[in-house]
């Protein structure tokens, strides 16, 4: 079964429109926690537009109410997001390769290209026990190129199959066959010579997640942000992370 961390960059952004203390990004995170999420995700950026340093650490600290729940932090590894990380310990950090002035992630890493930096920082990061994810696109040929540099799992950018107007189908066939690659990349020793973990994320949805759910049926974990949040203005947040954890099979 798949696992559901909940990404509060959106609650994050809508408190900042105002500068006020509320939505509680921690309120909401408890919510979404108690309603049987299974971890929670942010992805701080350098110009803090919607987590904060602060955040970070204060979901940290609200984490250690939920032992069995994950923290992952997201992020492209300067030497202060590589610092935030080993200073907060996640269980999982994520590397994407966000320029800074980004919207949102949209694009996997080109590994090879980056290779003797990411191998660098995911060892790192692994040597202060933290499981390192790759975000990548929809490309078989990339997962090797991750095992190479040593990570721990892949993050499929979900982004063309979850875009409205999108092939759905031939995006849906490229992801099972960069998951299938993943599964046969080559293991290390942290993963006990087996293949890479898989995550996913980006504009997945209600409608779009169980098509993957039963195409990758050993996801490991799903981070969804945007549509929990928007969904949450209809059915609030704890029926919301309900619906999706039903449909990963909770």
């Amino acid at each position: 079964m798949a696992k559901l961390s909940v990404n509060l960059n959106a609650v994050a952004q809508l408190r900042n429109r105002r500068n006020l203390p509320w939505p509680s990004v921690t309120g909401i995170a408890r919510i979404c926690l108690d309603a049987g999420a299974d971890g929670i995700t942010v992805h701080p950026r350098p110009d803090e537009r919607h987590i904060r340093r602060t955040d970070v650490f204060e979901l940290k600290a609200m984490l250690e109410d939920y032992p069995d729940r994950e923290y992952n932090i997201e992020g492209y590894p300067t030497e202060e997001f590589v610092a935030l990380c080993e200073a907060a310990e996640p269980d999982q950090v994520t590397l994407v390769p966000d320029d800074v002035g980004q919207a949102t992630s949209d694009h996997g890493w080109d590994v090879a290209a980056n290779a003797e930096m990411l191998a660098r920082v995911i060892r790192r990061l692994q040597g202060r026990d933290m499981r390192v994810s790759l975000f990548i696109d929809a490309d078989p040929l990339v997962p090797a190129a991750a095992a190479e540099v040593g990570a721990d799992r892949v993050e499929l950018y979900t982004g063309p199959y979850g875009h409205p107007g999108s092939n759905v189908a031939a995006e849906l066939a490229r992801l099972t066959a960069t998951a299938e690659a993943a599964r046969t990349a080559g293991g290390n020793s942290r993963r006990g010579g087996a293949g890479l973990g898989i995550n996913a994320g980006h504009d997945l949805t209600l409608d779009n997640l169980p098509a993957l759910v039963k195409a990758i049926p050993d996801l490991a974990e799903t981070s969804i942000g945007h549509a929990i949040t928007a969904d949450a203005l209809l059915y609030g947040f704890a029926d919301t992370v309900r619906r999706y954890k039903q449909i990963l099979g909770a």
